[in-house]
């Protein structure tokens, strides 16, 4: 290792190693003075790369000092590193040049003992002075040339730590902070709220936590672009921002999801204030694309102590909460009930059990007869799901259907419905009972699954079956939200011959005007119509233009939920096509159908069990 004299610019070690070399010449016969010549050159020559090297590098800064710290060598990654250029460092103190003043003492002192008493410095992470006052972070080695001589030089090699430590920091940053908003992250905000909570513990007061969840922004995405959605969470951030107490924290906890904590509230009123706030950062259009678009957000509330002890507790329940709201439409606000929370457990433990009574068995079709108004005669069949776990009661349709659709788990569970009433028909058309058509039902989950009508349609000619020997029922808010896609292969199936009639007519959108785009065969008139049609004029009217309109357009007309005579003889007269409902047949396993269709039990819903 070498430097440069302040006066001579030649390196210390030079002239040292000149008197060394004419100290050996001096005692050294003449036939010995060109061997020294030799090593001499030699030396001198790899002293001369090892310069070149050190020169080189361009991240690892080397400086010597002398005895009193005088810099008498700075390579060019030191001026890189400190700022200071070689002339400028020559002759002067390091202290004066790179130690921060907090550190100044602590340096001389650990340089004389170095010197004095032979006790090392250590090499270690430092953060050193630019010549700017900016702190440069190094790792700082020392190595000192002769030690125990008069003039002891030492050399501190310093290598740049500036890209690992900002690597650090982005790295830092991005394990914490959302990169969009500069939020905490919910990992962040869970520590930095329990830290509030442990802090407020025995304050008599209270905090709320408030999740926010922007309605329907992916279809912002989809439409507007991820540049836009992105534009959206942006300003909404600015806009609860502008309204958070110092007390207060925020983090984005998913894509379009928010959460907030108020601390330190000691009355309800201070609550609704808090929360108009989050309200009000959403009550201006936000500008989209050039144009002004209102947007909503629903808001479930959580309530530290009640609704939870802890931040993850809390969280969750708010997120119950705001699921809750999200049932009640756009911009709905809900407080954390507890039995949300236990009905919410309870249908995740039907969707294990729903999962495993695929597996053992537990499901099967019943099957309700639709006969004819006039004659009694049975004509078709729908085909209605029923749950009979191992152990407990039987579980209801109406509750485990929308928990299976929820949880994706509808399309397993419609793929083996249909391929059981497939099962069933054929082998009731090889048992002769050719007349009777099955109809099952489709969901819009099952239509939006890619390929499911030409599944519907591989199953029938994968057991034989033609097209008129099993029917599909669609409500009618499935049809209409239904894409080009579903309604094509429809349209396919209906043109082959598949029966396709509209469910529960009359409860979703009812606009007449749907019906002539439709492949629709048959109207089923919803039972809610029926069963007040006796004694509501209204009901009664309903119920007899649907039976007008659909026999004008050429299509079957069913009515559900028939379940008494005065009903019947309504139905009848208005010249209604099938009935199906308890007053002539319940719902039955396949067995006890197939001796009705024998003729082997009477006909009439009274006695059908």
């Amino acid at each position: 290792m070498t430097g440069r004299n302040s006066r001579t610019g030649q390196a210390p070690t030079d002239s040292l190693s000149d008197r060394l070399a004419q100290q050996r010449e001096a005692t050294q016969p003449v036939a010995d003075q060109s061997e020294v010549a030799l090593v001499r050159r030699q030396y001198l020559e790899s002293e001369q790369r090892f310069r070149t090297l050190l020169e080189s590098l361009p991240k690892v800064a080397v400086q010597g000092y002398d005895r009193d710290r005088r810099v008498i060598y700075w390579n060019e990654a030191s001026t890189r590193l400190y700022g200071y250029s070689a002339e400028e460092a020559q002759g002067n103190l390091l202290e004066d040049l790179i130690i921060p003043d907090a550190m100044r003492d602590g340096v001389i002192a650990a340089h004389r003992a170095w010197v004095r008493d032979g006790i090392e410095i250590a090499p270690e992470e430092l953060e050193l002075r630019h010549k700017s006052g900016e702190l440069v972070p190094v790792f700082s080695h020392h190595v000192m040339l002769g030690e125990h001589t008069d003039s002891p030089l030492m050399f501190c090699v310093d290598v740049d730590l500036s890209d690992q430590k900002q690597a650090h920091r982005e790295l830092e940053f991005a394990t914490r902070y959302d990169s969009l908003t500069h939020l905490p992250n919910r990992q962040t905000f869970e520590s930095e709220l329990d830290s509030l909570l442990a802090s407020g513990e025995r304050r008599d007061t209270f905090l709320a936590l408030v999740y926010l969840d922007i309605d329907h922004f992916v279809e912002i995405n989809d439409a507007l672009g991820y540049e836009q959605g992105d534009h959206l969470l942006i300003e909404l951030t600015r806009r609860l921002r502008e309204h958070q107490r110092m007390s207060d924290l925020i983090a984005r906890v998913s894509s379009d999801e928010f959460v907030l904590a108020f601390p330190d509230l000691h009355r309800q009123a201070d609550l609704w204030r808090l929360v108009d706030n989050v309200q009000l950062a959403l009550r201006d259009p936000f500008v989209l694309a050039g144009h002004s678009r209102q947007v909503t957000a629903c808001l479930g509330v959580a309530l530290y102590p009640d609704n939870g002890l802890n931040a993850r507790e809390l969280i969750r329940n708010a997120d119950v909460a705001k699921n809750r709201a999200k049932l009640d439409g756009r911009g709905a606000l809900r407080f954390f009930e507890q039995h949300l929370h236990d009905e919410l457990v309870r249908q995740h433990h039907l969707i294990a059990q729903l999962e495993q009574a695929l597996d053992h068995g537990e499901l099967s079709l019943h099957y309700q007869p639709q006969v004819s108004a006039v004659s009694g005669r049975i004509e078709n069949l729908e085909a209605l799901l029923r749950w009979l776990p191992a152990e407990g009661p039987p579980i209801s349709p109406a509750e485990f259907i929308p928990l299976a659709e929820r949880s994706g788990l509808i399309h397993r569970l419609g793929d083996w419905v249909v391929e059981t009433a497939c099962r069933q028909q054929r082998a009731w058309r090889d048992r002769g009972f050719t007349e009777q058509r099955i109809d099952i039902n489709l969901s819009g989950r099952q239509l939006l699954r890619p390929g499911a009508l030409e599944r519907f349609a591989a199953c029938l000619e994968r057991h034989g079956l033609a097209p008129r020997d099993i029917g599909i029922e669609l409500t009618e808010n499935v049809l209409i939200e239904a894409d080009t896609t579903v309604l094509d292969g429809l349209r396919q199936l209906y043109h082959r011959g598949v029966r396709i009639a509209i469910d529960d007519f009359g409860t979703g959108y009812s606009s007449l005007s749907y019906l002539k785009h439709f492949p629709v065969t048959a109207l089923k008139i919803d039972r809610s119509f029926v069963h007040d049609a006796p004694a509501q004029p209204e009901d009664r009217a309903i119920m007899e233009a649907a039976i007008f309109i659909g026999h004008r357009l050429g299509l079957e007309v069913v009515a559900e939920g028939v379940e008494n005579a005065e009903q019947l003889t309504l139905l009848r007269e208005m010249r209604c096509d099938l009935i199906q409902g308890f007053y002539f047949y319940r719902p039955m396993p396949a067995e006890a159908i197939e001796r009705l269709l024998a003729g082997l039990v009477p006909g009439h819903g009274h006695l059908s069990g």
